[in-house]
């Protein structure tokens, strides 16, 4: 099977593919606020998606790292508003310091081509 990398960088690609299954880095989104970093980081995530073949509603799994976990109920407001209720995929969400102080929320997306 073959294994076809978009978007590659010195550090990681955005997207690899793999057979059937795409698999993004983690996306992580600019502005003040969880809400604004999610729409900005979702939007990521629908972009690279639409590059690798598939969009939303083949999303397998997202893992989600928030930087303090009393921001879940905003981050599940953004989540909610852009999700298709029809496709959820499997989910979890983690705190975990994240790569800058800056960052709020961060997606990591395994979809379905």
């Amino acid at each position: 099977m073959t294994i076809k990398r978009l978007e590659v960088g010195a550090r990681m690609s955005g997207i690899v593919i793999h057979g059937d299954t795409v698999y993004l880095s983690g996306q992580v989104g600019e502005g003040e606020t969880v809400t604004d970093q999610c729409k900005y980081a979702l939007a990521e995530v629908d972009r690279l998606l639409a590059a690798a073949g598939t969009d939303k509603t083949k999303i397998l799994q997202t893992l989600i790292y928030l930087s303090d976990m009393s921001d879940f109920a905003e981050m599940n407001a953004a989540w909610e508003a852009w999700i298709d209720p029809a496709n959820t995929p499997a989910r979890a969400t983690s705190e975990a310091k994240l790569a800058a102080p800056k960052y709020k929320v961060e997606f990591t997306v395994t979809a379905a081509v």
